[in-house]
């Protein structure tokens, strides 16, 4: 789902870009208010954990791959606006160390997967999950919130990408930039990802329910009441398990590389040709220069990225955080204290 560069012409990711501002401040001055500064090390773990999650590519069909976020979990522990700061952040790093995701595209790829699926699927959860609900309720909410804010995602970008054909094409009718229609790109980004949104449910059901009953103070939304440790200790293992992400053969769809496109369209998009270079990364794909195998690239490079995460959002966490009191933490839907 991360927009490379040269899918998007400038009328649409310029706009994004600057209409995603305002929606970081509004994220920030929400954070402020509501997040805790007991919860600041939950919110790093959570955008480090986004990050690490999105390394595991999964065959879906048609020789494409797609990935949870893990946006909805955030959500869920801490709300919708930390979630977004935090996989925005998650969203920044990939694109400027991973090459994961377009510079031009990061206001899209945000809004996408930072915005559109949080706040979907955290009002399908409290929704579902009702004023006062069962942990079994709670756990089957959050799966449904993330499966169905992961579809909402998948199709507003695929929205994204439809409406280039029709935005900038040249004099023969051939698109400058994502060549494939809305009657194709929706369509194709939903279904990808109503499969791969069962990872994405079965995941964050999985950590609710474990959370649930080893701390259940982390499901209510309140501040942690014993160490995180042994959630840092299952980060540690899932960046262990990342290569399993390399298994999965195939690009996912609408992250083809120029030359493929040609050979599924018959003609390059000028546009695409022109921007698909607009940025190098130092470990582009994941795979540090330096480190020859590819394994231990892959896992080099998720250990560096968690770490550069977590720390950014963690010393974000530290400026807006609340001093911590006796009063409840307010929920997204209440007044703090």
């Amino acid at each position: 789902m991360h927009i490379p560069d040269g899918y998007l012409g400038p009328q649409t990711y310029a706009v994004i870009d600057v209409a995603i501002l305002p929606v970081w401040a509004a994220a920030a001055s929400r954070v402020r208010r509501t997040l805790k500064s007991r919860q600041v090390p939950l919110m790093a773990l959570g955008a480090a954990f986004s990050f690490v999650l999105m390394m595991f590519n999964v065959p879906v069909f048609g020789g494409t791959t797609a990935h949870a976020v893990g946006a909805v979990l955030i959500a869920v522990l801490l709300g919708p606006w930390a979630a977004c700061l935090s996989v925005s952040t998650a969203i920044v790093i990939q694109a400027l160390a991973f090459g994961d995701g377009g510079i031009t595209a990061i206001g899209a790829n945000c809004l996408n997967m930072a915005v559109v699926m949080p706040f979907v699927g955290f009002a399908i959860y409290r929704l579902v999950s009702g004023p006062a609900p069962s942990l079994r309720r709670k756990i089957a909410a959050s799966g449904l919130g993330a499966y169905l804010g992961l579809v909402a995602a998948s199709i507003s970008a695929g929205i994204e990408f439809g409406l280039q054909p029709l935005l900038a094409h040249d004099a023969a009718g051939h698109a400058l930039y994502a060549p494939y229609s809305l009657a194709v790109a929706v369509p194709s980004m939903a279904v990808t990802h109503l499969v791969v949104g069962l990872l994405e449910a079965a995941v964050t059901m999985g950590v609710v329910a474990a959370l649930a009953r080893s701390d259940p103070a982390l499901v209510a939304m309140r501040p942690a009441s014993r160490p995180l440790t042994w959630l840092w200790a299952g980060l540690g293992a899932l960046i262990l398990l990342t290569p399993v992400g390399l298994l999965a053969s195939g690009s996912a769809w609408g992250e083809w590389a120029p030359a493929a496109v040609k050979g599924m369209v018959g003609y390059m998009p000028a546009g695409l040709q022109r921007m698909s270079g607009a940025w190098t990364a130092a470990m582009p794909d994941y795979a540090p220069a330096f480190i020859k195998d590819p394994v231990v690239g892959y896992v080099a490079a998720a250990l560096t990225g968690a770490a550069l995460i977590a720390a950014i959002v963690w010393l974000v966490g530290i400026a807006l955080s609340r001093r911590d009191d006796a009063s409840p933490v307010p929920t997204d839907d209440e007044e703090p204290s």
